[in-house]
């Protein structure tokens, strides 16, 4: 681990879970942006870690690590959160966005997939938070940002591991919220609808194949049930939302579930 000497102690420090891909690295990449180093995390090898964070300082001249950290077991969470405090010696902001997915109906549903989808979907947000706060306190400042989903709002059939964690994600934001307020800290769930991420395109891919359709009109056809919009949410977007949330623009902003669904919950 570098010396945290060489990092400038005014530069806000922002984690983001799940950020070499998809709706985590487009958050990170607009934290960069504004002037943020990270600590990224996900599953990459050495050699794209590396380049990841090169490519960080190169695009935005802002320091970044990686941290492998499996974050479905307590002592991941607290490796990934030591590695913010023990290289850059504080964290401003935690973005709470790892997930995974499986879809099957609940009598049928794997025991294993399960256990796992809570694990990252919900447990990890809660120890990184657990293990974040007392710092944010101490300094009187804190900016936390769960990605949930609109999933936390509503449900949709065959995704109960998942429906059930995003849901836990919006309660456990409101439950943060109230126990920081005042204190300088905020807690918000951002809930997206569809945002095209491998995740997404899998499933689009997915339907293309059982249907026997274009990937085109596949895509169409998911966007065109639930989001009235009739467009992706982009990563980008998000990215845009959680900088505003971690800004002194949004201090009294805090306990919220943020729709960001093209609709999807309108009707």
């Amino acid at each position: 681990m570098s010396p945290m000497s060489s990092h400038n102690p005014n530069t806000p420090v922002a984690v983001v879970t799940g950020s070499t891909s998809g709706i985590g690295l487009g958050i990170a990449r607009k934290l960069a942006e504004h002037g943020h180093a990270l600590v990224l995390n996900g599953l990459s090898t050495p050699m794209e870690a590396d380049a990841l964070c090169t490519q960080f300082m190169a695009d935005f001249g802002v320091e970044a690590v990686f941290s492998g950290a499996d974050l479905r077991k307590p002592e991941g969470v607290a490796e990934l959160i030591d590695t913010a405090t023990m290289r850059f010696g504080r964290l401003d902001v935690l973005v709470n966005n790892a997930g995974i997915q499986h879809t099957a109906p609940v009598h049928e549903f794997p025991v294993e997939k399960w256990d796992a989808i809570l694990a990252l979907n919900l447990s990890a947000a809660f120890h990184a938070i657990r293990l974040a706060l007392p710092g944010m306190l101490d300094r009187g400042f804190g900016r936390i940002v769960n990605i949930a989903s609109v999933h936390g709002l509503v449900g949709s059939a065959h995704k109960a591991a998942y429906v059930a964690a995003k849901h836990g994600i919006v309660g456990l934001s409101k439950v943060v919220a109230l126990e920081t307020a005042g204190l300088g800290v905020t807690c918000n769930a951002v809930c997206p609808g569809w945002v095209l991420t491998p995740l997404v395109e899998k499933q689009i891919a997915d339907r293309a194949a059982v249907e026997g359709i274009g990937i085109e009109q596949a895509g169409r056809e998911l966007l065109e049930e639930k989001q009235p919009s009739g467009q992706f949410v982009t990563p980008e977007q998000l990215g845009e939302l959680v900088v505003f949330l971690a800004s002194g623009a949004a201090a009294q902003l805090t306990g919220q579930a943020l729709a960001v669904d093209g609709g999807w919950t309108a009707r």
